[in-house]
């Protein structure tokens, strides 16, 4: 049986400041991850994922938790057609993400000496989901290209789909 969750954790040579906005500033994110978040970035506020010029809104999409420098949680985005069509996957396997639960992220932005600690935790997947195995392979492609953009400018280029 499989878990419910995925734990990744990187170190970069920033400031807890610093990650915190490429996580949070529409301007970052669009670099390493193509995503533009519309939140006011508070507990409860929705979130709107603006990712290859859609528009991704729903009433649980949410922040959790909110503490600069320090720790970011949000409900993972709900999987439409529009998005699927964004990201170039088919419409079986958005069905199939779309019967999953919703899952949720955290960041947790530690210091650690001339670095940041930042350890990802993406939980309350379906254990043998195709989300987990998506996010096995995202997560990690992800966080490199932020550790890239925030240590020398550039970010990685996409990974192939």
């Amino acid at each position: 049986m499989g878990s419910d969750t995925f734990v990744y954790t990187t170190y970069i040579r920033t400031t807890p400041d610093e990650l915190w906005k490429a996580l949070t500033d529409p301007v970052f994110t669009r670099r390493y991850w193509g995503v533009a978040f519309e939140t006011e970035w508070t507990p409860g506020a929705p979130m709107v994922w603006d990712e290859g010029g859609r528009r991704t809104e729903d009433p649980e999409q949410v922040v959790l938790a909110a503490e600069p420098g320090r720790l970011l949680s949000y409900t993972w985005h709900s999987f439409t057609p529009a998005w699927a069509e964004a990201v170039r996957l088919g419409h079986d396997v958005c069905e199939r993400l779309a019967r999953e639960r919703r899952s949720k992220v955290t960041f947790l932005i530690e210091p650690s000496g001339d670095t940041v600690k930042l350890t990802v935790t993406h939980d309350d997947l379906e254990p043998d989901g195709l989300m987990k195995d998506m996010i096995g392979e995202g997560w990690p492609a992800l966080l490199s290209s932020l550790k890239s953009l925030l240590e020398t400018g550039e970010e990685l280029p996409e990974p192939p789909r």
